[in-house]
């Protein structure tokens, strides 16, 4: 059931005071709600993907060749779309958020380096 018009108003004041007291936990929350949403998408292309293979394959089997291609068409739709949510963050929030990996250290030259692989490597016993 849709928000009557103070009711919308009442709840864009709200946010906007959250926004206002607490502009950490606001972005929090509007990033799990763009999380969520692109988690439905992800879904909804998913079946239309399956979708789409079985107009593809109906198309074959019943030598409907539009259908075939009307299938195919909605594959490749459907794959875009769940790239593009892929992309945008389907994960969760501990996904966003996780540690940056570390750089690696650099002692030394080149030459060096690969003589202590070289050593680590006949440390170890081998490769």
């Amino acid at each position: 059931m849709p928000l009557s018009d103070e009711e919308a108003r009442l709840l864009a004041q709200l946010e906007q005071s959250l926004a206002a007291e607490d502009p950490e936990f606001a972005s929090t929350l509007r990033g799990s709600k763009l999380i969520a949403h692109n988690r439905r998408i992800a879904v909804v292309c998913a079946i239309g993907f399956i979708a789409g293979i079985a107009m593809l394959l109906g198309g074959a089997v019943s030598q409907m060749t539009w259908l075939g291609v009307v299938g195919f068409i909605a594959m490749v739709a459907t794959a875009y779309f769940f790239v593009r949510a892929w992309r945008r963050g389907i994960g969760g929030a501990e996904q966003a958020s996780g540690p940056a990996p570390a750089a690696p250290k650099s002692s030394g030259s080149f030459v060096e380096r690969m003589e202590e692989r070289w050593q680590r490597r006949q440390d170890d016993g081998g490769y």
